[in-house]
């Protein structure tokens, strides 16, 4: 299984799934990227994966549908009317010949879901966990935020992560500053800086790597509590106040 990035809008990565001349997308926003793509390729779309409705993830849907005899599969409660596989957690599709599992993640959008493989160690998580950060929370509240990335966080630590956005080095500016003495964290950034210098692609990242470096999964560390406790206001804040206030904080900075 081969997996490809087609950078669109400004920061947005629509995953492209190649095995044996056939092609899945994952949250194609750009019916335009997409096919330029599969034409020059020789490719043929037979799956289009969606992990939630907002539109620079599933504005090239309709399009790519009528252009290509595929199938749509996203969320089962999704306002994205353009579904026709609707999916809930633990329903297993299987994608190229591999089993892919659902997982429900709610916070960023009501509706959003995660695909993940364990026999590939892939998991597309949409915009619920970045590298170095998760998603901003429109629709859901900061306690289903925490249990969704609560829930990706309990998978294998070797896990690919692909993610929908370019926002790693944003990220990781932030997470310095809510954990400055975490030394993977800051040899992290400098690599990351060095990359987008040259205008490299800083994804996938992994599980592992996450759970070392990104603040979202690390509420529980005593630096962070006391880094957000004047913010928060708490002096001993649970994890979940923790998450809450690093949000928070992140949202206002």
């Amino acid at each position: 299984m081969n997996i490809l990035p087609l950078p669109a809008f400004t920061d947005n990565y629509i995953w492209l799934i190649e095995e044996n001349g056939k092609a899945t997308v994952v949250d194609p926003g750009d019916a335009k990227v997409v096919d330029n793509y599969l034409k020059e390729n020789g490719l043929k779309l037979e799956n289009i994966l969606i992990t939630h409705h907002h539109y620079d993830h599933t504005g090239g849907v309709e399009q790519l549908k009528e252009s290509y005899e595929c199938n749509v599969y996203g969320p089962y409660d999704s306002p994205f009317k353009g579904v026709e596989r609707k999916l809930k957690e633990n329903d297993e599709i299987t994608i190229h010949g591999c089993s892919f599992k659902i997982i429900e993640v709610p916070g960023h959008t009501l509706d959003h879901i995660a695909y993940y493989s364990a026999e590939q160690d892939v998991l597309f998580c949409g915009d619920t966990l970045f590298s170095g950060g998760c998603g901003r929370i429109f629709e859901g509240t900061p306690s289903q935020m925490f249990e969704s990335l609560s829930k990706l966080s309990t998978l294998d630590l070797t896990t690919k992560v692909y993610c929908t956005h370019e926002y790693t080095q944003s990220n990781l500016n932030f997470a310095v500053k809510v954990e400055p003495h975490n030394n993977i964290l800051v040899e992290y950034k400098n690599k990351i800086d060095e990359k987008r210098l040259k205008n490299e692609i800083s994804l996938p990242t992994n599980l592992k790597l996450e759970k070392d470096i990104n603040p979202f999964l690390r509420s529980h560390v005593l630096e962070i509590k006391e880094n957000i406790k004047d913010f928060a206001k708490i002096n001993y804040p649970t994890d979940l106040e923790t998450f809450t206030a690093v949000r928070s904080l992140k949202d206002n900075s």
